[in-house]
């Protein structure tokens, strides 16, 4: 028999054997690409920090942007039939007018980019044409507003028409009247209506509808003016007389004729003295001589004169209905907050904003503003116990005194003053009028006329069951659900236009 191998045998073979080599670690497929291995684990403490801030904001961004835009596409579906309706060649179409102006503290860019992003998408889906009233300054929309509804009274010939500076041409107006006219092409019959963009513009716009239909048709005379004028002559006129003894004052045989020649050092003395540097340099006048910006035209008539001035006999019964858009705008390092948070909830103010406008396209139902009186007791209120007789008992009904009116559009948007520039609240010694720091007044004979849209039951509930998604873009998910038939297909067929409205015999 063979021996067996010892155990140092074995050692010694094994030794002699290759060593095995270990196996790689990580994908494959990386280790082909020649990609290091990445190993999964969790990121750091800081990194864990920074990133679920930033996700969370950017999902919320992203969230409120979905949601806007589906809100914005559902009321372009409510108003877009109305793009599809014919009309007539000889027609003009409807036409709106808008009223921005810019915010307090702030330039009028921010007004039209609030009006481009929120109300255009719907005037635009409804087919509907404006003009535009555009104030930089405070009292622009104002004056801008009763200079047309002046015009308007004059045309109605309650005085020879007159071109008013600042106003537009007036013969380039009639001009394309008497164009339109012998082409047939009609004014649209129904109704206009105005949009306003906050609460800054609804307190000019009010003023500016009281100047109109209120105030005279020519400005009036400032009493102040010829006056100072006049006495300033007076002044210099006096004084030379009881200094120089060759004027007619002092001696009344010297007339104008007559009258001793001023001489050269007199002259001197009388006229203003003038820079040494404007005789030398000519060119300092080019500089310093600057364009002037236009002058902004003084009111008419003031709040105090309303209920004595006379209502212009060519107001018509009801005035174009109004609505009032949502306008906030906050300034400030210490109103980041808010506005971040304004930032991150812009859907509502969309869904809000688009509501008011489709229902001044729809012009389904115009309704009058609410006007609630304030009352006052006809007692005494200081009056003591003792000054009553003892027969009247504690019971009797005490009678009510209607001091005043407050109408409701006295306080449409008022919580958007608290976020106002402070501006817009100081006073300065050259302040003329200020609009936006007083309070509005409202006649009652214009409040009767004033209107404002609304939007029927019906049709807001046709606007809520919208999924506020553009039909044109929605997917294959979408297609698929009407073929079979979990969705249902309202459009219209090709081999179907030109028979919607067709009666059958």
């Amino acid at each position: 028999m063979a021996d067996k191998p010892s155990v140092e045998s074995k050692d010694t073979f094994k030794d002699a054997l290759p060593a095995s080599r270990p196996k790689p670690a990580g994908n494959p497929l990386f280790r082909m690409m020649g990609l290091p291995n990445f190993r999964l684990k969790l990121p750091s403490r800081n990194w864990l920090i920074f990133l679920s801030i930033t996700g969370s904001f950017t999902a919320a961004i992203f969230y409120d942007r979905y949601h806007k835009k589906k809100a914005q596409q559902r009321w372009c579906n409510l108003v877009s039939h109305i793009a599809q309706e014919p009309m007539s060649s000889t027609q003009l179409p409807r036409r709106i007018t808008i009223f921005l102006s810019a915010p307090p503290g702030d330039s009028l860019r921010a007004a039209r980019e609030h009006f481009h992003e929120y109300a255009k998408p719907v005037l635009v889906a409804g087919a509907l044409d404006w003009d535009v009233v555009e104030g930089r300054r405070e009292g622009d929309v104002r004056a801008g507003l009763a200079e047309k509804i002046r015009k308007r009274r004059r045309k109605t010939g309650e005085k020879p028409m007159k071109t008013v500076e600042g106003g537009g041409s007036t013969e380039e107006e009639d001009l394309v009247k008497q164009l339109r006219d012998t082409a047939g092409i009609r004014e649209w019959d129904g109704v206009q209506g105005d949009l306003i963009l906050g609460r800054h513009t609804w307190k000019e716009y009010i003023r500016g509808l009281h100047e109109g239909w209120l105030g005279p048709l020519e400005p009036p005379l400032d009493p102040l003016q010829e006056p100072a004028s006049a006495t300033a002559n007076t002044f210099v006129s006096t004084e030379r007389s009881a200094t120089d003894p060759a004027s007619p004052i002092s001696n009344p045989s010297l007339t104008p004729e007559t009258s001793a020649p001023i001489s050269d050092q007199e002259k001197s003395e009388v006229e203003p003295l003038k820079p040494e540097g404007e005789s030398q340099n000519p060119e300092n006048k080019k500089e310093k001589e600057k364009p002037k910006q236009p002058t902004q035209e003084a009111p008419y008539i003031s709040p105090s004169a309303y209920p004595t001035a006379p209502l212009a006999p060519s107001v018509p019964e009801s005035l174009p209905p109004s609505t009032v858009l949502p306008f906030p705008h906050l300034l400030g390092f210490l109103g980041t907050p808010i506005r971040i948070y304004r930032f991150l909830n812009r859907r509502y103010l969309a869904d809000d904003t688009g509501r008011q406008v489709a229902a001044l396209v729809l012009a389904s139902r115009p309704q009058n503003w609410n006007a609630e009186a304030e009352f006052v007791s006809s007692a005494d209120p200081d009056a003591s116990p003792s000054r009553f007789s003892a027969d009247q008992s504690s019971t009797d009904v005490v009678d009510l005194v209607p001091t005043q009116r407050r109408w409701e559009l006295e306080g449409i948007l008022e919580d958007e003053e608290r976020d106002w520039h402070k501006s817009a609240r100081q006073s300065h010694k050259d302040d003329g009028e200020r609009v936006w720091k007083e309070r509005i007044v409202v006649d009652s004979r214009i409040g009767e006329r004033m209107r404002r849209f609304q939007l029927r039951e019906d049709e807001e509930e046709k606007a809520r069951k919208d999924d506020g998604v553009d039909p044109a873009a929605k997917g294959l998910s979408y297609s698929i659900k009407q073929m079979v038939g979990w969705e249902e297909d309202t459009s219209v067929k090709g081999w179907e236009h030109g028979l919607v409205g067709e009666v059958s015999e």
